[in-house]
C-alpha cells in the first residue's frame, strides 16, 4: 500500500481531509487499515494524524484479532501509542465520551505486551539528531510506549 493508496482508503471511511481522493472505493475494515499504517517504515505526518481517528469515528474493532495482529508484527507499542492519543482525544469532550471506555480497555490490553525496544512513530528514516531532539522533547505517553515522536494530543487537528 502506498501513501496515496493510504489516502484513499482513508477517504473512503470518511476523513475529511482526505475527501479529495474519495473515488466511490468501497471502505475497508478501519482496523485493517490501521495496522497496515502502523507497520509502515515512513508516514507523511498528515496520515498519522488520521490514525487516531480511525479509533474513535468507528465501533469497537475485535480487540483480541487486533492486539494478536499488532503483537505478530511487533507494533503493539505504536498502536499503543495510537490508542493513548484517541483516549486523550475522547477525554477532552464529549463527542467521543462513548468511546473512552473501550479505547481504555484497549490501551490495558496492549500495556500488558508493551515491547522494551524503542521504535519510532512511521518515522524509520529519523536522522540520529532528531531523535536525540524528540527523547528530550517527547511526551510522557510516547516515554511510556518507548516511541522516539514528536506526537502529542495537540497536534491532531481534527475536531473533539
Amino acid at each position: 500500500m502506498t501513501a496515496d493508496s493510504l489516502g484513499k482508503r482513508l477517504a473512503a471511511l470518511g476523513y475529511a481531509p482526505f475527501a479529495y481522493l474519495r473515488s466511490g472505493a468501497r471502505p475497508e475494515n478501519p482496523a485493517a487499515v490501521l495496522l497496515w499504517a502502523l507497520g509502515a517504515d515512513n508516514l507523511e505526518p498528515r496520515l498519522v494524524e488520521a490514525l487516531p481517528w480511525l479509533l474513535l469515528h468507528f465501533g469497537d474493532p475485535d480487540t483480541d484479532w487486533l492486539v494478536r495482529e499488532a503483537k505478530v508484527g511487533d507494533l503493539q507499542n505504536r498502536l499503543g501509542f495510537v490508542v493513548s492519543l484517541a483516549k486523550e482525544v475522547a477525554a477532552r469532550g464529549e463527542r467521543f465520551a462513548g468511546r473512552l471506555d473501550a479505547l481504555t480497555a484497549l490501551e490495558a490490553m496492549l500495556d500488558r505486551s508493551r515491547l522494551v525496544r524503542e521504535d519510532t512513530l512511521c518515522e524509520a528514516g529519523m536522522s540520529g539528531k532528531m531523535q536525540a531532539a524528540l527523547r528530550q522533547s517527547r511526551s510522557p505517553t510516547a516515554v511510556h510506549w518507548n516511541l522516539v515522536t514528536g506526537w502529542k494530543v495537540e497536534h491532531l487537528h481534527y475536531e473533539p
